[in-house]
């Protein structure tokens, strides 16, 4: 079961020619979810040959421009097809004005739903197999950190065990594993716990950015294995950085070690920093977390299963 993260931009407040603006997605079994939408996301998407059609979920951040100005292409782009199912953005309560104000003053031609939920903290998408989950942050707008964790999945089936109790290879192993009890000819009743093991982790990704750092925000991304995590400044910025509300690298990196990631990835840089400069950045963060790493554009991660 493949879960892969792709960051489609790095840069905060301004597109830099190997830099667009924010924006990251998720492609778990065919279907992708993006974090934010920065300016240039289209181009990263066409490049990477993503499809982009079947994004259905769009997770905004905040209303600052550098995360949101490519959303306006992102719904021109879904009337290319024909679509059966509804584009569903998540954000701040300005997210729906700033739509409905494009799709008016462009005249966008829209053939499809698009659902705008104003975003809480808690779950705010959840299905049989996985959740989003949204989480305020400190900036000098309302803003939200999302994680997105798979749900734990059954054990691992044990045949030499169901056969020693007598369980037929059948339609009775299948039920079995998908959690529900089966009733043998002689009245025994198997439960799943009878021949699974233990109950086996899934996957877990954080995306946080635009934040002074919060000690709660590593109880939020605990144990991912992956967070994607604003390192705006190097520490010599430290006092600039709070001012406007944004971390340095070794604040993203105090989140991961208080956090117990695996994997720390560094974005939404300052364009003060060039490709060159960014290794400043990078030495701030692992002097703090050593798994730490200078997320690119169009870098791909891959999570894979615990077990």
């Amino acid at each position: 079961m493949n879960f892969e993260v792709f960051v489609l931009g790095t840069s905060g407040m301004m597109p830099l020619p190997n830099r667009n603006l924010t924006s990251a997605m998720i492609r778990r079994e065919g279907e992708l979810f993006l974090f934010d939408c920065g300016e240039g996301t289209q181009v990263s998407l066409k490049k990477l040959n993503l499809k982009w059609k079947r994004i259905n979920s769009i997770f905004i951040s905040h209303m600052h421009a550098d995360h949101v100005t490519g959303l306006p292409g992102i719904l021109m782009l879904s009337s290319q097809v024909d679509r059966d199912t509804p584009l569903i953005l998540y954000g701040p309560g300005k997210l729906k004005e700033y739509v409905d104000a494009n799709r008016r003053i462009l005249d966008i031609y829209i053939n499809y739903e698009i659902i705008v939920k104003t975003v809480e903290e808690g779950i705010i998408l959840e299905e049989e197999e996985y959740l989003v989950r949204a989480f305020e942050l400190n900036h000098t707008k309302p803003c939200f950190g999302y994680v997105f964790e798979e749900k734990k999945r059954p054990g691992e089936f044990h045949p030499e065990v169901a056969r020693s109790l007598g369980i037929p290879m059948g339609p009775m192993w299948g039920i079995l594993q998908k959690g529900e009890s089966v009733t043998l000819e002689d009245g025994r009743v198997i439960h799943p716990s009878d021949v699974m093991g233990d109950l086996r982790e899934g996957r877990k990704f954080s995306y946080v950015t635009d934040s002074l750092y919060v000690p709660g925000i590593a109880a939020h991304v605990k144990e991912s294995d992956l967070l994607l995590c604003e390192g705006m400044f190097t520490d010599d910025l430290r006092e600039s950085a709070r001012e406007k509300k944004h971390m340095t690298a070794s604040d993203a990196a105090r989140i991961a070690k208080e956090a117990n990631v695996k994997q720390l990835g560094l974005l939404h840089y300052s364009p003060r920093y060039s490709d060159y400069e960014l290794r400043y950045l990078l030495k701030d963060a692992k002097k703090v977390f050593a798994n730490t790493v200078l997320s690119k554009d169009r870098m791909r991660f891959s999570l894979p299963l615990k077990d």
